[in-house]
This record gives C-alpha cells, sequence and structure tokens, in this order.
C-alpha cells in the first residue's frame, strides 16, 4: 500500500516545478527580447541604415528588409560603413582570426642589388698574335696543341729560311770586319764597320732573333740551318694555325696568346635596372661550381647600346684570376652593389599589391577601418623593404598580410558606391534601388566598373 501511494503524492511535486521552470524561461526569454529590442533601438538610432544586401552576395541590395535569393535575411549596411568610398571596416575579432598585420612606415637608407649572370671571357688587351715576319719551312713546332700554356720565352718553333742564312753570313763578314779595322788610324773607317756590324745585328732582331742568339753566330763565326723563334708573351695558346712541316709566309698569323690571369665578365643589365649600375660600382662574382664561393670584381665599362633579341646592355667587370680556376665561356652569377638611398619612406615590400600599371597599399585607421592607397614605389633592398616616393606618410600603419582579401572588398565596396551614386548630379530616389538592383549584378558588370 504505501508502494503505491508514494508515487501518487510525488507526481503532483514533479507537475508544480515543471511549471515553475516554464515561466521562469518565459520570463527570462521576455526579458532577453525587452532588452535586445533596446539595444538594437539605440544601436539604430545612432546608425542611419543605407540599404540592405544579401549576406551570401553583396551585389544583391535593396532599400528595405527581406529575403535574399537564398532565402536568408538582409542585413543592414550603415552609411558610416560606406560613407569613404572604398573604405572598408572590420571587427576586431574577424581581424585576429585573419592574421592582419600592420608594421609602421619608416625612414631609412636602401641600396638594391643588381643579381644577374655574366659570360666569361678574355681580356681584350691581354691577347697576343703572333706572326710570320720571315718566310721559310717550320721544321721544329714547340708547341703544338690549342690551349697548352706558354710562358714569355719559351720556344714555339724552329724555322729554315734562306734569307736567315743569308743574314747570319752577313753579320759574320760585318764582325770580322769590324774587329779587322778596329785599330784602324782611320776613325771614320773603323766606325763605318761598326755600323755596319750594328746593322746586321738590328736586321736580325727585327725577325725577332734573340740578342742571346746573335751574340752564339758571332761567337762561333758559323751560321745555323735553322733558328728558334720564342714566345714574346705569357698565356694560353687560344689559336693555332702552324703545323710541323709547313711553309710560312712573312705576315701569316701562326698562334694567339691569351693572358687569362686577369679576365673579363660580360653581365646581362635589365633595362629596368640599368639606371642604378654605374661605372666603378663594386660587384660579387658567385660560382656555383665552386662551392658558392663569392668573389670582388668591379663594374669597369658599361656599352653604348642595347642588344636586340634579349633587350639587355653588356657591363664589363674586371675579375683577377691569379690561379686561372675560371676560364673563358663558363657562366657565373653576378651581383652589383648599387648606390644606396639615403633617408626615404620604406614599408615591407610584402604589404605593396601589384596590379599592373598601379601599386597599391592598405592603410590601418583605427577602429576596424583600412583605407586603400596608390603608392609610387621606388627601389627594392636585400632587406626585403622597398621605397616609396609618394602616397603614404611617415607613421602610417600599412597592412602586411591579407591584403588580397582587403583588396576584394574594397573594390567590391567601391564598385557598389559607384552604382548607388547620383548620376548628373540628380539624387537617385529611394525607391529606385530596388529597380536598380532587381537582379543580382553579374561578373561582368563588376569587372567594368573596375
Amino acid at each position: 500500500m504505501r508502494k503505491l501511494l508514494l508515487p501518487l503524492l510525488t507526481l503532483p511535486l514533479a507537475f508544480t516545478m515543471i511549471a515553475g521552470l516554464c515561466w521562469l524561461v518565459v520570463s527570462l526569454s521576455e526579458y532577453h527580447l525587452r532588452h535586445f529590442d533596446f539595444t538594437r533601438s539605440s544601436f539604430a538610432a545612432e546608425k542611419k541604415i543605407k540599404y540592405w544586401a544579401a549576406p551570401m552576395d553583396p551585389t544583391y541590395i535593396r532599400n528595405k528588409p527581406g529575403k535574399s535569393p537564398m532565402g536568408m535575411d538582409l542585413i543592414p549596411v550603415y552609411e558610416d560603413d560606406v560613407q569613404n568610398g572604398s573604405t572598408i571596416r572590420i571587427d576586431s575579432v574577424t581581424t585576429q582570426n585573419m592574421g592582419v598585420r600592420t608594421t609602421p612606415v619608416i625612414r631609412g637608407d636602401i641600396a638594391q642589388r643588381v643579381r644577374t649572370v655574366g659570360l666569361i671571357d678574355y681580356e681584350e688587351s691581354k691577347q697576343y698574335s703572333v706572326n710570320a715576319k720571315i718566310s721559310g719551312w717550320v721544321e721544329k713546332l714547340y708547341i703544338n696543341e690549342t690551349g697548352q700554356q706558354v710562358k714569355k720565352g719559351d720556344p714555339l718553333l724552329a724555322i729554315y729560311s734562306p734569307d736567315l742564312v743569308a743574314a747570319q753570313q752577313e753579320l759574320i763578314l760585318a764582325k770580322e770586319n769590324a774587329d779587322a779595322l778596329s785599330n784602324s788610324n782611320l776613325p771614320d773607317i773603323s766606325s763605318g764597320a761598326q755600323r755596319l756590324l750594328e746593322a746586321s745585328r738590328q736586321r736580325l732582331k727585327l725577325w725577332d732573333i734573340s740578342d742571346t742568339q746573335i751574340a752564339k753566330i758571332e761567337q762561333s763565326g758559323q751560321t745555323q740551318k735553322r733558328m728558334t723563334l720564342y714566345s714574346s708573351y705569357s698565356g694560353i695558346i687560344s689559336l693555332k694555325k702552324v703545323n710541323e712541316g709547313m711553309y710560312i709566309k712573312s705576315g701569316m698569323a701562326l698562334f694567339e696568346i691569351s693572358d687569362i690571369s686577369r679576365i673579363w665578365i660580360y653581365a646581362d643589365i635589365y633595362e629596368s635596372d640599368l639606371p642604378f649600375v654605374k661605372i666603378g660600382q663594386k660587384a660579387s662574382v658567385l660560382l656555383p661550381y665552386a662551392g658558392e664561393k663569392l668573389r670582388p670584381a668591379m663594374v669597369s665599362y658599361l656599352y653604348p647600346y642595347v642588344e636586340a633579341k634579349t633587350r639587355t646592355v653588356k657591363a664589363r667587370l674586371e675579375f683577377a684570376n691569379p690561379d686561372m680556376s675560371l676560364r673563358p665561356e663558363m657562366y657565373v652569377n653576378v651581383e652589383i652593389q648599387t648606390q644606396p638611398q639615403r633617408d626615404v619612406l620604406l614599408i615591407p615590400a610584402e604589404a605593396v599589391l601589384n596590379s599592373g600599371d598601379k601599386q597599391r597599399v592598405f592603410i590601418a585607421l583605427g577602429e576596424g577601418k583600412f583605407s586603400p592607397r596608390d603608392v609610387e614605389t621606388g627601389i627594392q633592398g636585400d632587406n626585403d623593404m622597398i621605397e616609396i616616393k609618394s602616397g603614404v606618410d611617415l607613421g602610417d600603419q600599412v597592412v602586411v598580410s591579407a591584403q588580397f582579401m582587403f583588396d576584394s572588398e574594397s573594390r567590391l565596396r567601391e564598385a557598389i558606391n559607384k552604382m548607388l551614386e547620383p548620376k548628373n548630379e540628380k539624387p537617385v530616389e529611394s525607391d529606385k534601388i530596388e529597380d536598380l538592383f532587381a537582379e543580382p549584378m553579374t561578373q561582368q558588370t563588376i569587372n567594368d566598373l573596375f
């Protein structure tokens, strides 16, 4: 009996508790609605609604509340949010979620490094031609390979020439005559014999016969069938045109010797970088095949013409190559240090949005407002900073992240505002807005506005 009586007594108590909870929920809901309505009314009193837009399609605009084509409630857009044209406003929570970062415009020095590629070549002033000064037959060739290294005084070839044999005979006779007349009582005779001897010596010297060879002929009193010709330069044989046994004529080119202890580098300078490159500037040559080793160089000349195919100007760099590790026709990377710009406005390069013919940055105005600015940029330095010639002021806070989203939103706001602006200085009636935006804007319409 007690087990049946206990549930019957607890039922009224449970109904009473449920009724109390329902009354409490209704009371709180009414209070919340009254509070929300008050807040919304107060907010609306402070801001004036300009138009209503679809949450998912900002181009769908009405002049009164309603539903979007997707069935969502239209949201109000206030005059304060659109009165500055392309200026946008983002609440602090969204700004934080987007990871928006800003940095101030500063003053400082900036220098640009011009990076390009270069081609190693011989130094023109250290290229020598070895030509035959007498006709004859090459009986012995000591330098028989292109690329072979020679030093000044090394033998090049041995030549048999009838003219050389005749000149030696004249030298021997002139020597004997000068010795015989050296003690003559007639000064004119002895001096004349001496002049004849000197003329014979000079004739052989003009044919590149050395003083040592001439002295040997005079001492021996015998002619040599073949005479050895020696190198007057140091370097490598860059061109060889003679072979052993060949008959050569006077004036014929035999060898080309190039000294590569000092070389030239021809660097391609693009037209956009040309204003920053000057003669005398320091440069660095990077050798990718030598462990990324940097070597110093200097800009010695800028050629006064543009290469038609590459649209570049050749800059010549002088480069010491004592170990001869660099060889002509090698490619190297070149960095030219340009003259720094002093005390200019600087911002991070990542803050600049390039849109073809324009550069734009976004300035943080405070209270969640961001405004686009068209700027004129200068040189960009190695520290990822860029010079700003106009468009911003010292201390302005520029946005360095999420600019692309800002740019899209700003352009959309600007396009909508242009469509809402009165045309021909005649105000647009408010009831015409719905007619203007009866259909959502197409992508082509938006593109035309930009």
